[in-house]
């Protein structure tokens, strides 16, 4: 407990503190030395308007009776010869009969500190976290909960919750200076208390406002923060051992993207919890031969129909999944298990939701002022003000936050072009250009530079993957060289020349072969995920099996065509949730994926080739080693446009593989391939196998390399090439 000097307190800081317009309050509130009448002692303060009387409870000798000095609940008592340390509580008295007994808040030194507030107003601090928000704690044996918050223009703040009957009257929070930060210890607040704080603004108004900060919130649609602390005990050492080791460019990536509200219900129609969902989903993801699980927005967001990309809780997990160490339970059994855990993490914008980060303080605070860089024009939400050193502090915190409190192995950023971009969904006149009259957003640049130059420090092996659609230069280059520094890019360009292209008619595919060729001339400009996402099966889209033409035969083959074009070619890989179970509906976040589909025979034969080819691209190393350089993939032909046949060779120091496709339903007889050797080459992956729900066209598995000169080769093999199909052949031994 604090010592503090005596001083005179003049009843216009009374009328303030009662009015609820103090800033200080621990300057008048609490035990304060002071001299009275020759005698030295000890003035006790304490506050509150509804009671009758109050006592001061002393750890030694009896309760002092407290005098009422402002009418509006001010009470005070002098204890002459006494002095620091002092220990005592304060019971209140009401009208009627009931009393209240409870620590004094006043009575505490600051739990934040001048460093951090410091690095807090450079923008700086990586671990905010711990500072701002609600921490138990125990201070000179009193247990109890800090709260700390920014509202740098805010008359007062105060925490409201279930520890004080919601009223703001009771505990105003201690202004720590220029900072803007305001601060108090509640004694007494237990692990679930629920609060929040009342802000009065410069202009006298009152708003009532979820903790940014807060680790745990209500479940939707109730919005309060709740007091969380962690006693979870990892058992995932050797997984972030070796994921420190790991070099994330030159292993295997294969991503499952998973909406947790509806990759699996109970039978009720509710949805599994953190807990009881992973063993299922990893076993799952385990058996299709996915090294990755990425979850979708996951943080707090009232409005369930937005997929969770409008967040209101940045560091809390949402709690329709359970609590926070719940989550944790959940990253905890997919890293014991091999399977590491992505999330998507949305810094481009936030909702207008009044109990949220809107005009926090009375002031466009975390946002800009300005609608023409505030707001987003499709999304109807607002966007962060980059240039702010303290807000640029809350977003960067926030993704150390997942990557240290959660073990999250990487974030995928969302919406970057929209925030790379200030005429963004802008037409002419509704943006503001950057001090050189561009339209690059630059402060949002240097924080994303920010970011990923934190992440590589901090977590090395984690990774960074951008959501970015344009062809701003350099995402995954050096921050050191001007770049923004992603491990990964979304190749979106891929993704949509791909799925135009098998929904053409396969008679009209000679004349589109460009649109799979394509992608390899930028391929090497960034470093690729190549994703099939949750974006392209929703709002009309149709489902993937839906948008492919033909019969149900001819889908599911052309299915696994993609699938093998997109696990053979360059780049890591990301798959939707539901795409092994190719569903005829598009994907709705209010149901479970339609696991009953599973017992179909083409189903069946879907996961087995999800198994094989999960088994191939691991143990390969040429499918993933030289992802992101030149020499890992060759073209041996794209020139057969007639008969639409591909075929590419992919190497790494250890191995390499000739991937063959053919996009047509026709089969291909004794079709010759350029061979890199005069040896024998053994089918690794037949896409039109009959365990698959093939044809079986091509029975043989071992193909004789000849003597006979072909694609650029010196010699060369021939296949009967199957329909609708890709075959991966490797040297014998």
């Amino acid at each position: 407990m604090s010592t503090r000097a005596g001083r005179s307190v003049d009843t216009s800081e009374w009328s303030r503190l009662c009015g609820g317009d103090h800033a200080d309050p621990h300057s008048i509130l609490g035990a304060h030395a002071e001299h009275r009448d020759g005698r030295h002692g000890i003035v006790v303060r304490a506050l509150h308007p509804d009671a009758v009387g109050a006592s001061c409870l002393l750890a030694e000798g009896s309760p002092a009776v407290m005098t009422r000095v402002d009418a509006r609940g001010l009470f005070e008592v002098f204890l002459p010869g006494r002095a620091f340390p002092l220990s005592y509580r304060f019971r209140f008295d009401f009208a009627d009969g009931q009393s209240w007994e409870r620590g004094d808040p006043y009575a505490f030194l600051p739990t934040v500190g001048d460093a951090d507030l410091h690095f807090f107003g450079e923008g700086t601090h990586r671990r905010l976290w711990r500072v701002l928000g609600s921490h138990l704690r125990t201070i000179d044996g009193v247990e109890g909960v800090s709260f700390a918050v920014w509202a740098p223009n805010a008359r007062r703040v105060s925490v409201i919750g279930d520890f004080c009957n919601w009223d703001g009257r009771l505990l105003p929070m201690r202004s720590l200076g220029a900072s803007g930060v305001f601060e108090i210890f509640v004694p007494g607040v237990r692990p679930g208390a629920r609060y929040k704080y009342e802000v009065k603004t410069a202009r006298g108004e009152l708003r009532i406002k979820a903790d940014p900060f807060a680790f745990a919130c209500e479940h939707p649609p109730a919005n309060a923060s709740v007091v969380a602390s962690s006693k979870f005990e990892w058992a995932d050492a050797g997984w972030m051992s070796a994921r420190r080791a790991r070099d994330p460019l030159r292993s295997p990536m294969s991503i499952y993207e998973v909406h947790l509200g509806s990759w699996r219900r109970k039978p009720d129609g509710s949805p599994f919890g953190y807990r009881e969902i992973a063993p299922l989903l990893v076993d799952h993801v385990k058996a299709h031969g996915f090294t990755h699980v990425q979850l979708m927005a996951i943080a707090e967001h009232p409005f369930e129909g937005s997929w969770g990309y409008q967040v209101t809780g940045y560091y809390a997990p949402t709690a329709r999944y359970g609590r926070p160490d719940d989550l944790r339970f959940f990253v905890d059994v997919c890293h014991q298990h091999g399977v590491g855990v992505l999330l998507d993490w949305v810094p481009a914008h936030f909702p207008k939701d009044d109990f949220a980060l809107r005009l926090f303080d009375g002031t466009a605070l975390y946002e800009h002022a300005d609608p023409r860089k505030g707001e987003h024009p499709d999304w109807g939400t607002l966007i962060f003000n980059y240039g702010r050193n303290e807000v640029r502090n809350f977003l960067l915190a926030n993704a150390l936050y997942w990557l240290d409190e959660f073990h999250i192995d990487g974030l995928r950023i969302d919406a970057v072009a929209s925030m790379l971009y200030l005429d963004y969904s802008r037409k002419h006149g509704e943006w503001i250009p950057n001090r050189y009259g561009g339209r690059e957003n630059i402060e949002a640049a240097d924080f994303l530079r920010d970011v990923n130059r934190a992440v590589r420090e901090e977590f090395p092996g984690a990774v960074t993957a951008a959501e970015e659609s344009t062809a701003w230069p350099g995402v995954t280059a050096p921050v050191e060289g001007g770049g923004l520094g992603f491990t990964f890019k979304w190749n979106m360009g891929w993704m949509h020349d791909t799925l135009r292209y098998f929904a053409r008619d396969r008679i009209h595919r000679r004349y589109h072969q460009d649109e799979l060729t394509f992608a390899m001339l930028y391929e090497y400009h960034e470093r690729f995920i190549m994703p099939l996402s949750h974006d392209e099966v929703v709002h009309g889209k149709g489902a993937l099996l839906e948008k492919l033409p033909g019969d149900l035969w001819q889908k599911f083959a052309d299915l696994r065509l993609i699938l093998a074009y997109q696990w053979t070619r360059p780049g890591k890989k990301l798959l939707f949730m539901g795409t092994e179970i190719a569903p005829y509906r598009e994907w709705n976040i209010y149901e479970s994926l339609d696991w009953a589909l599973c017992e179909t025979p083409e189903r069946r034969g879907l996961a087995r080739y999800f198994e094989e080819m999960g088994k191939v691209y691991g143990s390969r190393p040429s499918l993933w080693e030289r992802d992101h350089e030149p020499g890992g993939m060759e073209w041996l032909d794209t020139d057969d446009r007639d008969q639409s046949i591909l075929s590419y060779v992919r190497r790494s120091s250890r191995d390499y593989v000739i991937v063959m496709m053919n996009l047509t339903p026709v089969p291909r007889r004794a079709y010759r391939f350029g061979a890199l050797e005069h040896k024998t080459y053994v089918a690794l992956l037949n896409s039109d196998d009959v365990a698959y729900g093939g044809s079986g066209f091509c029975g043989a598995t071992r193909f004789e390399a000849q003597s006979i000169p072909w694609h650029r080769q010196p010699q060369s093999f021939v296949i009967d090439l199957p329909p609708l199909a890709a075959v991966v052949v490797a040297p014998e031994g």
